[in-house]
């Protein structure tokens, strides 16, 4: 299995053109990939830079045939241009593999009225494959400007990674088969991706691999697993922005316990210029 993660700030690459057809042909080349996490998907937001306001979620769905399609917006507020439709910002979650269950997380957002910042989500699904046991995937997309936004947001994944640990111990119910009281596997496995906005010397990072108590499996750092001795591969920076002085790495994968042993290779695109982050992604086995 092939998972990329990909924060693709609205398919704005360094030339500062939207061209979703850009991003789906880089993801092509790249590899094929069982699972696309993207990051940063506008629906409806002509006032982004480049952006005509298109329906990017129906582009890159269009563009990736054979794929279920999975939309998490954190932000929905009224269209500025339209009062008669909502914009809409978010993640999304491409599988070529069966999906189960599908949960939209809002993340906290605490107030800070000095700071920006604005909603962000988790979206987590459950993918279900004949070579693997079923694994909980999950992409986010954490605050940039603010420290203290992201620890919340970060104990709240944390929490929600160990809520979903204790219920993959329970019993399925056969009560109800076809109502919403029905229950479906949420696997302690999992895989948590996503632009996460912190350097990796960062407190954040030590956070999310902090383990758990009871049992629950902890995360560990995908590209740390392969490469113990060498530093993180920059994920932004290689090409000017002007949100990092330096080359740095905010995009993650990380992986549980059980799937450790799967894990063959991790891998960055440093060449991309078609949005201003590089994609990243893992093949399990």
């Amino acid at each position: 299995m092939k998972l990329l993660s990909w924060n693709i700030q609205w398919g704005r690459g360094m030339d500062g053109k939207v061209d979703l057809a850009r991003i789906l042909t880089t993801i092509q080349q790249l590899g094929d990939f069982d699972i696309i996490c993207l990051q940063e998907v506008a629906i409806n937001f002509p006032g982004l830079p480049g952006s005509e306001g298109e329906d990017q979620f129906k582009i890159l769905s269009a563009g990736l045939p054979g794929y279920t399609a999975i939309y998490s917006p954190a932000t929905d507020v009224p269209n500025r241009h339209d009062n008669h439709t909502r914009s809409h910002f978010g993640n999304a979650v491409f599988s070529r593999l069966p999906v189960g269950q599908i949960w939209r997380h809002l993340l906290p957002w605490a107030a800070e009225p000095a700071t920006p910042s604005m909603q962000r989500s988790l979206v987590e699904a459950v993918i279900i494959s004949d070579d693997f046991v079923p694994i909980r995937i999950m992409t986010t997309h954490l605050e940039y400007y603010s420290r203290q936004q992201r620890a919340l947001q970060i104990e709240t994944i944390r929490h929600l990674h160990a809520e979903a640990c204790r219920m993959s111990q329970h019993s399925m119910q056969t009560v109800k088969q076809s109502g919403p009281f029905e229950t479906f596997p949420r696997p302690a496995e999992a895989i948590l991706c996503g632009d996460l906005n912190f350097p990796a010397t960062a407190c954040e990072r030590s956070q999310i691999l902090a383990p758990f108590d009871s049992g629950i499996p902890a995360l560990h750092d995908a590209r740390t697993l392969l490469y113990p001795y060498e530093p993180h591969a920059p994920t932004v920076g290689i090409h000017p922005v002007d949100f990092v002085d330096q080359p740095e790495c905010f995009d993650y994968i990380f992986i549980t316990e059980g799937l450790k042993r799967r894990l063959r290779s991790y891998g960055t695109d440093s060449i991309t210029q078609a949005s201003d982050h590089q994609p990243v992604w893992i093949e399990l086995a």
